[in-house]
């Protein structure tokens, strides 16, 4: 896992290697192991890397290939590359390197933009061709890897980060009023292309885009998630379904196993994340490093799991590592978290993963992690009432948005009382085909969406934050194809998720399977008090705040006076979210 960037010049004039060095410097975190910078006239690129699969300096990047005249920069993992360089050996491809990007190189070589999907893994990258100077970008299907983009007439940029766009310059940084209404109403969840910056784009997940000399553009969804299930699939019942889905878990876990430095587990002590130490085991991995952390209990509300976390360790004899962390410890690492978001991310377990990754990185280069379980699996509580829901965007909307239309208008300047930014994106998504029902409807949105620019953009930028890579084998495209799938009824059962657990009974203690469901708590950032309330109202009522005039004077003041009084249906603190999205901006200089 890596940094990229990029820029492309279409005046003609020669791209400036300082400009690039620049915008690299702002990834040292994400590869520490190397830098590169390579120029071809209008066309430079840069790398950053993190050496975990051939740690030689035949893989280091950017690789340019001078018999086939391609080049390359890229961040992610290819967990079949093997596969894939012995199928193009055979088509008589010589190799120089033992590593994943030289695979990708040769594959767009033999079988051109299709190569993409033989690619199973986590990926965004650049490929250039020397002699048509034609660039093509991509990013993977389930957007695990970030792909960020700013352009002009006389130029387009593309880094990893949105912070080594901004380092860069010449980017329009005023806010994007579709952008701030997602923000705000759909749980901070900003949808690609959008960010909260005017002037900075981020390509949409399984999609590539090609850039020709010209300047012009072409962009192609190449993956569409479908719940219609296939001929051979009419007729299964619900140990079928178990069977097939319990043997492409094992082959998801078992491809991130492919490293050549150790790979961990992040365990929460939940069930997404016991069943891949579970299924690791089955594979026959042992002496696995798992990883917890916990917070102390705020307002009654428990801020740790190791109660089930030593379950699965004593299970199966992980080598575990138990990370107690009180509020002291939170208050000072905010500010280097806040910097390491490419966008503010108001779930308040990003502290959890920040600190986590810290301890971890200290420990191995890889881990794998649970994430999208709840999103691919229905384990979430709005998904049962819209089995048969005759208002699907209503009860959807009732569920996860944070506000109404009208207390939108109340928390935000008059010039962003727009239209129901939100509103019309929701029944836009409801109405596309390949999700005939609406509980697949949302199950497609949360998985597609949700799910990209939340958990997995926060894991990302968390553990690269900390030159640790993060592999979520939930998210192998091949096991989201085929838990879409799946009929509902099976995966709302038992409360949620019900035919995972049926999976995990194969090899998981009972008590960890039906366990009342558990989040990442981080009380002090739910329930704001004394530093972190002093924080927060600082922020808001700064200088800076009032000359950006984002949100409206009494609605921050009705928010300070009563923080506990004002939590989202997903019981997250309405002021953190404010104040997380200015002190982002305070952290990036805007």
């Amino acid at each position: 896992m890596c940094g990229i960037l990029g820029q492309i010049n279409f005046s003609g004039d020669p791209v400036d290697p300082a400009g690039l060095m620049t915008m690299s410097a702002t990834m040292t975190s994400r590869g520490p192991d190397g830098v590169g910078v390579y120029v071809q006239g209008r066309l430079g690129f840069g790398h950053r890397r993190l050496k975990v699969i051939d740690l030689t300096q035949a893989s280091q990047q950017p690789m340019v290939d001078a018999k086939l005249g391609l080049g390359i920069v890229f961040n992610g993992a290819i967990y079949n590359y093997k596969e894939l360089r012995k199928e193009l050996e055979g088509k008589g491809y010589t190799f120089y390197s033992h590593g994943d990007t030289e695979t990708i190189l040769k594959a767009y070589h033999a079988w051109g933009e299709e190569f993409i999907h033989r690619l199973n893994g986590m990926f965004a990258f650049a490929i250039w061709e020397r002699d048509t100077e034609q660039v093509v970008l991509a990013r993977d299907r389930l957007g695990i890897k970030p792909l960020y983009f700013t352009e002009t007439s006389q130029s387009f940029r593309f880094a990893s980060t949105l912070p080594a766009l901004l380092a860069g310059g010449g980017v329009h940084t005023e806010i994007d009023p579709v952008a701030l209404h997602h923000y705000l109403m759909f749980h901070a969840v900003v949808p690609a292309p959008h960010t909260l910056l005017k002037g900075i784009r981020k390509l949409e997940p399984g999609t590539m885009m090609v850039i020709e000399k010209t300047g012009v553009r072409r962009h192609h969804r190449y993956w569409q998630l479908s719940f219609d299930p296939g001929q051979d699939e009419m007729n299964l019942d619900e140990r079928d379904w178990q069977d097939r889905l319990y043997d492409i878990l094992r082959t998801a876990v078992r491809r991130r196993l492919i490293a050549d430095v150790p790979v961990g587990v992040l365990l929460s002590g939940g069930l997404d994340s016991s069943l891949i130490v579970g299924l690791l085991a089955d594979e026959g991995a042992h002496g696995l490093n798992t990883f917890s952390i916990g917070f102390e209990t705020i307002a009654g509300e428990k801020g740790d799991e190791f109660f089930y976390s030593d379950i699965i360790a004593k299970e199966f004899s992980t080598i575990h590592h138990k990370l107690p962390v009180d509020s002291i410890q939170v208050l000072p690492n905010l500010p280097g978290c806040i910097r390491a978001m490419s966008e503010p991310m108001v779930s308040h377990d990003a502290i959890g993963f920040y600190l986590l990754s810290k301890e971890v990185s200290k420990h191995v280069t890889v881990v794998q992690s649970g994430q999208g379980a709840d999103e691919i699996f229905a384990g979430y509580h709005w998904y049962p009432p819209l089995l048969k829901s005759h208002r699907p965007v209503d009860d959807y909307r009732n569920g996860f948005f944070d506000r109404n239309q009208e207390e939108f208008c109340r928390a935000v300047h008059p010039r962003f009382h727009q239209e129901d930014h939100s509103q019309r994106f929701l029944e836009n998504h409801f109405s596309q085909p390949g999700a005939p029902r609406p509980i697949d409807k949302a199950l497609r949105l949360d998985t597609t969406i949700m799910l990209v620019d939340d958990p997995v953009k926060r894991v990302d930028n968390m553990t690269m934050a900390w030159s640790l890579e993060a592999r979520v084998p939930f998210l192998d495209h091949e096991v989201v194809e085929m838990a879409a799938r799946v009929p509902a009824k099976m995966k709302i059962a038992q409360g949620g998720k019900g035919i995972l657990k049926e999976i995990a009974r194969r090899v998981l203690p009972s008590e960890v399977i039906d366990r009342p469901k558990g989040y990442f708590p981080v009380p002090a950032l739910k329930y704001l008090r004394g530093p972190y309330l002093e924080m927060v109202q600082e922020a808001l009522l700064s200088k800076s705040s009032q000359e950006r005039t984002l949100f409206q004077r009494d609605y921050i003041h009705e928010l300070l006076n009563n923080p506990d009084d004002h939590l989202t249906p997903l019981r997250g603190s309405k002021l953190w979210q404010l104040g997380l999205l200015e002190l982002w901006l305070q952290a990036n200089k805007l």
